[in-house]
Formats: C-alpha cells, sequence, structure tokens
C-alpha cells in the first residue's frame, strides 16, 4: 500500500512489478520451469512469497549487478544438522548411475551428487584420490564408470543410522534382484557407507574439485564453462543427459560430467582448444544445440551460475512477451544502461544490444599470439583454468603460502600464471621468442650480454618501466615450496615457469648478490668446511651481518657444523660408498645394505642429523654407506639458474647411477633435495636414466618385516610429526608411511596437518622476505610450537631441514628429524 502512494522510482519500480506480475501469471506458470534452484536474473516466478507478500528480492537475487547495487544483505542461516552419513554408490555405466538416482530420490536423502568416469579418473591420477580410495574399492573385472553420493543429515544419531538403513536394506534388496535377473537395468552398483564429517569432508573435497580436475585433461584442447550449467526437472535428467552425451559425441568432443542429480542441475564442460579460430567456432555450434535440448526437456540454460554472456538465448528461453517484461524492468532501474550493460538484458526501447555468446574478446585469442613453442614450453602457466583453488584461508593447508601471507592475487599460482601468460603475449607482440631465447642462454657463456645488461639494469634503478618488473615481483614472492604441483588441480608448477622466467629476466638484467651466493653455496661449502670457523664469525657478526643485509639482501646463514662429517663417520666406522667397495659385497650384504645420499643442508649444517641416521640404520640391522658429496643444483634451479642447474644434475645423476647399478637402494635425508631426482631432474635431463633416490621413510617402509622382527626395547613416547610442505604435497603417502615406520617399532606417531614454515630452502633468509616469512610461519607452526611447549608428553619431530630452521630461528627450539626421535628412544630403553 506505501509503494502505491509514492511517486519516487521505488514506488514506480514495485507498481510496475506487480502489474508484470497480474497480468502474465499464466505465462509466468508456464515459461518458468519448477526447479529448486533459484533462477538467476529478474525471477518473476517468486515475487510472491510462499506466504503471498510481494517482495522484490527475487528480482535483485542473481541479477548480475544489471539491476543495482547490493549495499546489505540479510541471510536466513539454517542449523548445521549434527549428524552426517555419505553412501558411495558405483556404477559400470554413467547412465546406470543416473537411471538409479531416479529411485534414490524416493528415499528422500538430503542431497544426491553425481559424477561421471571422466571426472573419477582424473581424480584417481590426483593427490586428492589417497585420501578416499578406501571409498572406492577398485575391482579390474568392472572399472568404475560413475557413482552417486547419497548424503543422509540429522541431529539424532538414531534417526540417521535408520535413513541409512532404509535405503541400504533397500539397494541391497536390489543388488540380490540384479544377481538373479541379468535383464536389471539401473542396478550394476555397489555401494559402501562413510559416517563422521571429517571423513565426509574428504569425499565432498574430492567431488568439489570436479571443476578444476576436468581442467587437468591432456592436450590443448581444455575443458570451457560455456553450457556448464544446465538445469532440468530432475526426473529428466537422464534422458536430457543421454541426447547430450549423443549431441558431444556427434560432433566429436571429449567432455567430462558432473552435478547435482536430485536438482536437475549439470555441469558439463566440452573440451575445445580455444587458440583454433576453427574450434572456437564450436562455442556457437555446441550452444545453439544445447539451447534446443534444454528447451525441449523443459529446463533452463542458467541452473546456477548465472546468464552473464549467454543472455542472447533469454528472448528464445522465455518468449517475446516475457523477455519484453525483463527489459522494462531494466529500463526503470537503469534507464541509461550503464549497470554491466550487455549481460541479461538491455533496457526497452534502447537500441543497445545484448552480448553475443561468440562476440567477446577471449582467453584463446590472447593466447595464440603466443608462439606455439613458447606455449609448450610454459605450459603449466598456459593451462591454468583460473578455478582458484589457490585461494585458500585454510592456515594447516599446505596450498601457497605467499597467498595466505600476503592476501594479494599476484602471489598466488592463478595471479602468476596470468602474469606470465601475458609477459608471453607481450613479448610475442614485440617479435621476442621466450623459447628461443632460453635457448641461446643455455649456449651462451656467463658474460653473455654483459653490457646491455648493465646498461638495462641501470635503467630500472632509475625507474625506466617494463612490464617484466610486475611479473619479476610475483615470481620472486614465490617459496618455491611445490605445493601447487599437487593441490592444483590443474597442477600449475609456479616453481617451474618461475626458474624459466627467472633465467630469461636475468639474461636482461643483473642478478642480485644473494641469488649467485645462494646458487654457489653447495658448491663451495665443502671448501669452507674445511675451515668452518672464518664463515662461522662472518654469519654470526653483527656488523658483518648488517652489512651482508644491506648489500646482499641476506638477513644471515646457519653455521657450518665444526665436527664433520667425515670426522663422524670415521667415529662410526661408516664407510663411503665407493664403485670398489660396493663391488666387493656379497649378494647377501647387498641387500642388508643402504646408501645415504648427502645433500648440502644436512651434511655441512646439520651434520648429527646425518651420523644420527647412520647410528639409527645400523641399530636396525643394515650395513650404512654413504656416498660422497655431490652438489644437487637445486638452488640453481630456483632461482633460474638452468644452465648451471642442467651441468651440474647431468653430474650428480651420473654419478648416482654408478652407485645404482649395484642394486643397493638409494635413500636421501632432506625431502625437498630427495624429490628433485624425480621432479626437476626429470623434467631437465628426460633422456638420461636416472637413479632411483627414495625418501627414508619410502625406503623404511618396505622393511617393515624386518623392523617387526626386531622386537627392539624402546622407552615409550608419543611423538608428533611435523612433516615437510613439498613431502606432504608431493609424496602423498608419506606421512603414513613414517606412522607405519614408528608402529611397527612399538612407537606413536600423530601427524598435524600443517601449512608452510614459511622458510622453504633460503627464502626466509632474505631481508625483503623476512616479514612474510615469519607471518606465514606464525599462521600455522608457531601456533603448533607454541602449544607443543606446555605438552611436554608429546615430542615434535621435523622431516625438513628448513622446517627446523625456520622454528629454531623464530622460537629458539630445537625440533630433532623423526630418525633422532627413533634413535633417542632406543637409546633411552
Amino acid at each position: 500500500a506505501t509503494a502505491k502512494l509514492r511517486d519516487d522510482r521505488i514506488g514506480e519500480l514495485h507498481r510496475l512489478a506487480d502489474t508484470i506480475e497480474r497480468d502474465n501469471a499464466d505465462l509466468i506458470e508456464a515459461r518458468f520451469p519448477k526447479l529448486n534452484r533459484c533462477l538467476t536474473g529478474y525471477d518473476l516466478a517468486h515475487l510472491r512469497d510462499q506466504q503471498g507478500r510481494f517482495n522484490l528480492n527475487s528480482l535483485l537475487c542473481g541479477s548480475e549487478g544489471t539491476l543495482a547495487f547490493i549495499a546489505e544483505a540479510k541471510l536466513n542461516l539454517l542449523p548445521i544438522p549434527k549428524f552426517s552419513a555419505l553412501i558411495n554408490l558405483q556404477y559400470d555405466s554413467f547412465n546406470d548411475a543416473l537411471r538409479n538416482a531416479q529411485q534414490l530420490m524416493q528415499a528422500k536423502p538430503t542431497s544426491i551428487e553425481t559424477i561421471d568416469s571422466k571426472v573419477l579418473n582424473l581424480a584417481m591420477a590426483d593427490i586428492v584420490w589417497d585420501t578416499v580410495r578406501d571409498y572406492f574399492p577398485e575391482d579390474a573385472k568392472r572399472p568404475i564408470q560413475g557413482i552417486n553420493l547419497v548424503e543422509y543429515t540429522a541431529d539424532d544419531e538414531t534417526e540417521l543410522e535408520q535413513k541409512v538403513k532404509q535405503l541400504t536394506d533397500q539397494l541391497d534388496a536390489l543388488y540380490c534382484q540384479a544377481e538373479l535377473d541379468s535383464s536389471s537395468k539401473g542396478q550394476s552398483f555397489r555401494y559402501t557407507v562413510v559416517y563422521g564429517q571429517s571423513e565426509i569432508n574428504k569425499v565432498w573435497a574430492m567431488r568439489k574439485k570436479s571443476v578444476g580436475l576436468l581442467g587437468n585433461a591432456q592436450g590443448d584442447a581444455r575443458p570451457i564453462p560455456f553450457v556448464e550449467d544446465t538445469a532440468v526437472p530432475p526426473e529428466n535428467l537422464a534422458d536430457y543427459i543421454v541426447e547430450f552425451r549423443a549431441l558431444l559425441d556427434g560432433i566429436g568432443l571429449q567432455y567430462g560430467m558432473f552435478g547435482h542429480v536430485d536438482a536437475g542441475v549439470l555441469h558439463v564442460r566440452p573440451a575445445i582448444d580455444m587458440k583454433d579460430p576453427e574450434q572456437e567456432e564450436l562455442i556457437r555450434t555446441v550452444t545453439d544445440q544445447v539451447v534446443a535440448l534444454t528447451n525441449k526437456y523443459k529446463g533452463l540454460l542458467w541452473g546456477e551460475h548465472g546468464k552473464g554472456l549467454r543472455s542472447e538465448y533469454a528472448p528464445e528461453l522465455f518468449g517475446p512477451e516475457l523477455y519484453r517484461c525483463m527489459q522494462q524492468l531494466k529500463a526503470v532501474f537503469d534507464p541509461r544502461n550503464q549497470l554491466n550493460p550487455g549481460k541479461i538484458c538491455t533496457p526497452l526501447d534502447s537500441s543497445a544490444q545484448l552480448y553475443a555468446i561468440d562476440g567477446v574478446a577471449t582467453r584463446g585469442q590472447h593466447d595464440r599470439q603466443i608462439p606455439v613453442a613458447v606455449r609448450e614450453q610454459f605450459d603449466s602457466a598456459m593451462n591454468c583454468n583460473g578455478n582458484g583453488a589457490c585461494y585458500n584461508y585454510d592456515p594447516n593447508d599446505a596450498m601457497c603460502p605467499s597467498w595466505k601471507g600476503t592476501r594479494q592475487r599476484i602471489h598466488s599460482p592463478k595471479g602468476r600464471a596470468s602474469l606470465i601468460r601475458e609477459w608471453l603475449r607481450l613479448l610475442g607482440k614485440h617479435g621476442s621468442n621466450a623459447s628461443t631465447e632460453s635457448r641461446k642462454l643455455k649456449l651462451a657463456p656467463s658474460w653473455h650480454n654483459l653490457p646491455a645488461r648493465i646498461r638495462n639494469s641501470w635503467n630500472k634503478r632509475q625507474g625506466e618501466y617494463d612490464f617484466s618488473h610486475e611479473v619479476y615481483d610475483a615470481m620472486r614472492g614465490c617459496l618455491a615450496c611445490k605445493s601447487c604441483v599437487s593441490q592444483c588441480p590443474i597442477k600449475v608448477n609456479v616453481p617451474e615457469f618461475r626458474s624459466e622466467f627467472l633465467e630469461l629476466y636475468h639474461g636482461r638484467y643483473l642478478r642480485p648478490l644473494k641469488d649467485s651466493m645462494v646458487g654457489t653455496l653447495e658448491f663451495v661449502i665443502p671448501w669452507l668446511a674445511r675451515w668452518p670457523a672464518p664463515y662461522n664469525w662472518a654469519m654470526t657478526n653483527p656488523t658483518l651481518k648488517k652489512l651482508m643485509g644491506k648489500q646482499l639482501g641476506m638477513i644471515d646463514s646457519p653455521t657450518i657444523c665444526s665436527h664433520s662429517l667425515k670426522q663422524g663417520l670415521a667415529e662410526l666406522e661408516i664407510p663411503w660408498a665407493s664403485e670398489e667397495k660396493l663391488a666387493g659385497l656379497s649378494d647377501e650384504r647387498r641387500q642388508k645394505s643402504v646408501i645415504l645420499v648427502q645433500d648440502a643442508f644436512t651434511s655441512y649444517f646439520e651434520t648429527p642429523l646425518v651420523l644420527d641416521s647412520c647410528d639409527l640404520l645400523r641399530r636396525l640391522g643394515f650395513e650404512v654407506f654413504v656416498a660422497p658429496f655431490s652438489p644437487n643444483g637445486k638452488p640453481l634451479h630456483v632461482h633460474g639458474m638452468m644452465k648451471q642447474f642442467e651441468r651440474t644434475a647431468r653430474a650428480s645423476a651420473e654419478r648416482l647411477q654408478k652407485l645404482a647399478r649395484f642394486g643397493i637402494p638409494l635413500i636421501g635425508i632432506d625431502p625437498s633435495m630427495t624429490l628433485s631426482y624425480r621432479q626437476e631432474y626429470a623434467k631437465t635431463l628426460h633422456e638420461m636414466e636416472l637413479p632411483d633416490v627414495l625418501l627414508l621413510q619410502e625406503w623404511l617402509i618396505k622393511q617393515l618385516p624386518h623392523l617387526q622382527q626386531l622386537n627392539l626395547k624402546l622407552a615409550p613416547q608419543q611423538f608428533q610429526l611435523m612433516a615437510h610442505c613439498t613431502e606432504r604435497t608431493n609424496a602423498p603417502a608419506s606421512v603414513d608411511q613414517w606412522q607405519q615406520v614408528f608402529r611397527a617399532l612399538g612407537l606413536e606417531l600423530n601427524h598435524q596437518n600443517l601449512g608452510c614454515c614459511g622458510m622453504a630452502g633460503t627464502y626466509g633468509h632474505e631481508v625483503g622476505n623476512r616479514d612474510t616469512s615469519v607471518q606465514i610461519y606464525q599462521q600455522s607452526w608457531g601456533v603448533q610450537v607454541d602449544k607443543a611447549q606446555t605438552e611436554p608428553e608429546i615430542k615434535l619431530v621435523a622431516t625438513g631441514y628448513s622446517c627446523r630452521s625456520q622454528v629454531k630461528r623464530v622460537d629458539q627450539v630445537q625440533i630433532p628429524h623423526p630418525m633422532q626421535g627413533l634413535l633417542e628412544a632406543i637409546r633411552a630403553g
């Protein structure tokens, strides 16, 4: 009544909406599908609530910024149920999953989600599968071609169990019938049941990762979300998908499907190479056919994610009469067409046009400006699909510590990938080929182009702009922890393309002295370790530390152990691994032998750890040999010294391969350095046979039968593992392996999920990174270290050298390695 009295725009809006709703009630009833998903944009079917009250919220909700700015919103929140259960059904065909979903809906679950074999196979190749594989048991004779996830929730545990039992009883009966009747349709399934929110969340995490997983398909054709969230009445979904699949199969497109069966919403992303102009035209071809199909099944092209650039189909789907009504509303809300013009609809009687689905600029049009060879070299950045999994706010999740520490998008994998792509495009636009430049730099001497580099660096200091500097600022903020390599669904490998960028950048600009200092450390430290006193004095002298920070950009460096590894091994009578010595071993001795591969950080800065590891392995009944020190080269790779890294890696691989030929396992202590043999080495030396260097626990887990027979008397102790983020994300089985090793020796080892410690090699030692490094540490590691000080009965152990170094620097607490924890328990026993 009040609205009728107002003569301003608000009154006009209410009167217009009321008139449209009253005059077109039958047409709205016929045209708007009965779906339990809120229609995006101008939802004329819900201008009145269930009590018949008139409310414009449905017009504004989902209007995608075309009608008004939302300054304030009141949310209707519901309490989260106390108990939940998830029934995971696996089918022999995706069509069976869809058909069976109709029966499952009759059991009135809270929700039903579906995933096809394409997405499922991608999930099986992802780190996420390690957390859920037990709930999807594999059967070689019956590969899983589709799954339904059926969720029940309740506030009473008994009520929940009754709901689950009611459905599982029906499933068991259906399965038995299917076994008796070979013609039974839609019953080719098996299932598991999961209780407990923490375990259920693991399965949902796999489901939520579907969008990203689809983007990890191989080849130039990448899944595109242009027919991404169609919605039809749930009872029509199975038939709808059959025709949808036939449509895409007929065109010859690859695709994956997942969605909300109970809501009739389908997510499908056909794979198209948008860099190819001919394939780009398929956007129009496919969309036109999907619109016709969706109309046939009384559905909508926009079930969840909005009309946006697909608005051109609104007149067809709603009809000219209702679309005109929408235009009338747009004209009153936004007469000048200023709010998100070209989307949803245009003001009535205006000359404005909607965006055409194939008439807008695409990322592929930009990417095709980059030469093919360059796209292949930087494929990890090129394949980022912007899913945003890297915008992770959980401090105890390893994904992207630099994002968590800065909250700046340029310091996320998505931001860095976007910057690299634009940088490559601009290079191509100016006639420069990054791939060609990279090859030239690898062949050129170190003084190559020195005058130009000096001149460019001087101009940079004077403020001369170069987009490369913006990219450089983003890349130098990366910790190179490699969590993105596994945690990102697309496997965007920032450390890899960061190194390639730094190589090219420093082909034009001089390197900071700190980079050279870090890169050459592995080569000079054997000489420095002969007389460690001068180096240690320099690293601890306040005046020199201040000068080093000012001139080199380095805060400090760890001190070299005064008791050398050579001395310690001699005292323990641990021999060096030489070809002559290994050749003289009998087969029986070789089976009980192991070769410890050194790394610069533990061998020279944590010598007691190497000696303790040798001591423990010998106490466990193994004959230990230590490989002569050889630079690993990882610091070179981190700082983009790719030519030097390749040379170093090749020499190291050749030396280790000579030892590996004797059939004695090679193991490494530091996770980050050890994993480089199977990651950075494999990428750079792909033509070589590489040595298989195992993490300590990867080798120990193979010795479980032997360990269980030792019957050692160990002092009872409860340990808490703090795993290196690179190890936890790039060798996901490692945590469980450590726990099994401890369990085999009669000890308890719990694991605490943690983020990054903030050190990551030398990152935390650099002046410019100090504050961010400490911020990252305090978000996760610092909390756990502080908590441990109040729980002396729990002993922390940490696998990463950089992690232990960071804890010592920030909290002045020395955390041992798991091997030292085991050795201490044996000695105390």
